[in-house]
């Protein structure tokens, strides 16, 4: 009679395993909801990425951007002008 109760055991065992294992599947994706919802975390970290990601443009290199979209634009419309005469 006593494997019976060992076999008992194990299936509480068992048990208890699963239920951890469902406590981290669904602790997992609340704690990660709260932890991204800080907004101390925001300003931290993302903030601070994305200017290292896009640092601020300065005058220099806008003037540059906007000369290069201009060049572009004419050498189309010239392009598209030969197509047209052909």
């Amino acid at each position: 009679m006593e494997s019976d109760d060992d076999d008992d055991d194990d299936d509480d065992d068992d048990k208890n395993n699963g239920d951890h294992t469902m406590m981290l599947y669904l602790s997992f994706p609340v704690a990660m909801f709260w932890i991204s919802n800080q907004a101390e975390y925001f300003e931290e970290y993302v903030v601070k990425r994305k200017r290292e990601i896009y640092p601020p443009e300065d005058d220099y290199q806008r003037k540059e951007l906007e000369d290069f979209k201009e060049r572009m634009r004419k050498k189309r419309e010239e392009r598209l002008l030969q197509m047209a005469k052909e």
